[in-house]
């Protein structure tokens, strides 16, 4: 008898949610940016208008100068603008990399303080991930970006009611080759002329969470890029595709 209580006791503690930063489980299920699309139009930006001839190429994760320094030269070379999502650590490490993508015309956007699962995190805690890496924006090129990526592109629902209060925009992807895989820039340039169409955004890494890691897309980029340009697409940064403003 005394087995039969002690098991259907460890059964009602399992079934209880647990509490997490005052949130239950349920309640802390993220979601990806197109499965809350439809109840934030207009601030979950994932496809520009696709009777245009526009699309968005977009870096995450840097700035790290392993990538980075290829990245913005071959976009020099090509004359193409991008949108980079940087983290807020990695900026103030590397200042040098958030001016000079400010000042080749490209464009930056808030990807966190440390990259950490929002879903994870209270909405209190993800504001404070933000506002870290405004100030630190802000101070090396003036503006705070009204354009933000959660991480890992998830996000809990009460963290988007926020993040509109905030002013913010939460910027998805339409493409994403996974080049953080270690793939080839063959791979990488197949996988993402493969997947584009007219309004896309395509997401690629700048940066790698590990030093022992590595990603191709910054050599990738000499093929792919011509070739985007053959097939008729222009580069646009991501507030131009989806025609907003990125300063707060």
């Amino acid at each position: 008898m005394k087995r039969t209580w002690i098991t259907l006791m460890a059964l009602l503690l399992c079934a209880i949610p647990t509490i997490v930063n005052g949130q239950t489980d349920e309640a802390r299920q993220g979601e990806t940016l197109p499965e809350l699309a439809d109840a934030y139009p207009g601030v979950i930006l994932i496809r520009g208008n696709p009777d245009t001839n526009q699309i968005a190429l977009t870096f995450d994760d840097g700035p790290d100068p392993r990538f980075t320094e290829t990245v913005l030269n071959t976009l020099e070379d090509y004359g193409v603008q991008a949108t980079f999502f940087v983290i807020g650590e990695r900026a103030e490490a590397n200042p040098d990399y958030i001016r000079r993508i400010q000042e080749e015309g490209h464009e930056l956007g808030n990807h966190t303080f440390s990259h950490p699962n929002l879903t994870d995190l209270t909405a209190d805690q993800m504001q404070t991930e933000i506002e870290q890496t405004d100030e630190i924006i802000e101070q090396l090129v003036g503006y705070r970006p009204t354009l933000f990526r959660p991480p890992y592109g998830m996000i809990l629902d009460s963290q988007m009611e926020r993040l509109e209060q905030m002013g913010n925009y939460a910027v998805g992807w339409t493409v994403d080759p996974n080049d953080w895989q270690e793939i080839s820039a063959e791979e990488v340039t197949e996988r993402v002329l493969a997947d584009t169409t007219a309004g896309g955004v395509i997401l690629l890494h700048d940066g790698v969470d590990e030093p022992s890691l590595t990603v191709n897309s910054p050599e990738a980029l000499n093929e792919l890029i011509p070739r985007l340009q053959q097939a008729g697409f222009q580069f646009v940064t991501v507030a131009e595709l989806f025609e907003v403003s990125n300063e707060k």
